[in-house]
């Protein structure tokens, strides 16, 4: 079989499941699960490069289709599938889908852009990244489960602040500036912070 197949890529591969499954409940108009499947997603892309980090034998190929596979699922999980979701979710006026449409193509403009600039990165030390630049795409996973948690706080102010959120988070992802790589305690906080927007969205599910 052709590809590379180890450890270091198994979390980006369940992360692009997840997000196929939760696609598939969209369209069914399983939103509160859907959204579940998006923060698993989310959860999973934290700690994936950690994991292909750890492993020290990996080939030069190997660690090229690393980045690929991962921004190719990314743009899966954290680019289609959220359009999929917003759209479903109200963002079918026009304004809606303007927004939607910037939002998609800023999310392959920055993966494409970070794919170039991570190889080269590589190719020039060994060291962790320390800054991104620009808003990581996976920041959606945790930005939209924790808004749709408050929905029925919101009510129809739901609607308007997820057009805010969209078009701010798409245009933070092609916007020029250093944004700080989570240390493992920030990263441990986003986690709990996202368990919760899970535990909330999956007991909505079963009370409703």
């Amino acid at each position: 079989m052709i590809g590379f197949y180890n450890y270091s890529v198994i979390l980006t591969y369940i992360s692009l499941v997840s997000s196929l499954f939760g696609m598939m409940l969209t369209v069914n108009n399983h939103y509160k699960l859907a959204v579940l499947f998006l923060a698993i997603s989310g959860l999973c892309d934290m700690f994936d490069g950690k994991i292909a980090r750890a492993m020290k034998n990996r080939t030069e190929d190997e660690k090229k289709f690393g980045i690929q596979i991962d921004s190719l699922c990314d743009v899966i999980c954290f680019g289609a599938f959220p359009i999929i979701l917003c759209y479903k979710l109200g963002m079918s006026n026009p304004i809606g889908i303007i927004f939607l449409m910037i939002y998609g193509v800023a999310s392959v403009i920055r993966l494409g852009f970070f794919n170039v600039m991570e190889e080269q990165r590589q190719e020039e030390t060994d060291s962790n990244r320390k800054y991104y630049q620009g808003l990581p795409i996976t920041s959606i996973a945790v930005a939209l489960p924790i808004l749709y948690v408050t929905r029925s706080f919101l009510k129809g102010d739901f609607i308007i602040l997820l057009h805010i959120v969209i078009i701010a988070i798409g245009v933070l992802f092609i916007t020029n500036f250093k944004f700080k790589k989570p240390h493992n305690i920030t990263l441990a906080a986003i986690v709990v912070i996202v368990s919760i927007a899970l535990a909330n969205t999956f007991w909505f599910h079963w009370i409703h």
